[in-house]
């Protein structure tokens, strides 16, 4: 529902506090004065811009988290959660900007987020659409009035569809050597380098040193791109680990006979999946770099307006996050092509796939050829 349907629905005592909030000169005990004030207040875009412009850093967070749930309606508890996403370290859980209750309060009071009119939805709470159109679009031009353009450089890695040829690669190779794994379930040196040598994209093995966690279930064994295919892998049941031995399952045989090569997208959705514990708002953070990337950008630029919504997971800072996790994948995923700039370091640009893949992520109709892929939502991490 937009914000005019939303206050319809609304009791006159909350409409009351709305206007109140907003200094609006009406007849508080009429129902169509105040809303017809409100929206009055809040139907243009200089209104939207203040009051980003005067945002604190945990309720902006909090609003981003907002502007990219796919539900339609939020519990109290699923609210709680959200909120408590913005508050990124202790400091923070002792800012100024109070408690997450405070934070969900001022967001009624502004005229954010309402409760259901229903006995079914009285105790849910949404956003209304055209304010998340309009929310959305502000933030945009801030970001792309901050970030650097710069001219295309003479070299630029770009990886398109090699994703899905490697997963191939990795079930042919499987198919056609027996292989041994370790006491922890994981493929010996040997084989390892075998592979990344057969790949498209080879990755330096995993150390010892150092810590691997978090993102994916092979993740601490294997290199990054290599683990989120050899994890997809076990998740479409292509692959077996069985005592002591790695194997093809039939659907895995099946799909090297008929050299069958997985679609992009469904690796793209598998990967926001696996991501999301680390990084719960993946999407949105995906969506803004789409919206600074559209031409050649300064990667340094980028970072600096967007570490704000990025929260450091134990040892991983916004920094490594936003270059290891976040760029590295998507250019792995033919989303981004990454050059280097004499003046500017580190530059990239989203793929016109890229562009289309966000798009249709954020609007939710992303569509998947196969149902196995979309079925399964638990994925082992």
């Amino acid at each position: 529902m937009n914000l005019a349907e939303m206050l319809t629905y609304a009791d006159i005592e909350m409409l009351s506090k709305i206007a109140a909030h907003y200094e609006c000169n009406c007849n508080s005990h009429s129902k169509m004065e105040l809303i017809q004030s409100i929206l009055n207040k809040m139907g243009n875009r200089e209104f939207i811009q203040e009051h980003v412009d005067q945002m604190g850093i945990e309720d902006l967070r909090f609003l981003n988290t907002l502007l990219f749930d796919r539900r339609n309606r939020l519990s109290l508890e699923e609210l709680l959660a959200s909120a408590g996403q913005a508050k990124f370290s202790p400091e923070d859980k002792n800012s100024g900007s109070g408690s997450v209750r405070e934070m969900i309060a001022r967001f009624r009071q502004r005229g954010w987020l309402f409760n259901g009119s229903t006995p079914n939805t009285r105790y849910l709470f949404g956003v209304p659409e055209d304010l998340k159109s309009r929310f959305r679009s502000v933030l945009e031009q801030q970001i792309v009035s901050q970030v650097v353009k710069v001219q295309e450089p003479t070299v630029y890695r770009e990886e398109q569809e090699q994703a899905p040829e490697d997963l191939y690669l990795l079930l042919h190779y499987i198919q056609r050597h027996e292989i041994q794994l370790n006491s922890e379930g994981v493929m010996y040196k040997r084989n390892q380098s075998q592979l990344m040598e057969k790949l498209y994209v080879g990755e330096p093995l995993v150390g010892r040193a150092g810590w691997r966690f978090g993102y994916g279930r092979r993740f601490r064994d294997y290199p990054d791109r290599f683990a989120l295919l050899y994890d997809y892998a076990c998740h479409r049941g292509f692959i077996r680990e069985q005592a002591g031995r790695l194997t093809l399952t039939e659907l895995g045989d099946k799909a090297v006979q008929e050299e069958t090569k997985e679609p992009l997208l469904c690796l793209i959705h598998f990967w926001l999946r696996l991501y999301k514990g680390p990084i719960p708002n993946l999407l949105s953070l995906i969506y803004w770099i789409d919206q600074g990337c559209a031409l050649w950008t300064s990667a340094a630029s980028l970072l600096e307006t967007m570490q704000r919504f990025i929260r450091p997971f134990y040892y991983d800072t916004p920094e490594s996050i936003f270059r290891e996790r976040i760029i590295k994948m998507m250019l792995h995923l033919g989303m981004v092509k990454v050059g280097e700039d004499a003046e500017h370091g580190a530059v990239l640009r989203m793929t016109p796939a890229g562009r289309s893949y966000v798009k249709s992520l954020v609007a939710g109709t992303a569509g998947l050829t196969d149902n196995k892929t979309t079925d399964k939502s638990n994925i082992r991490v």
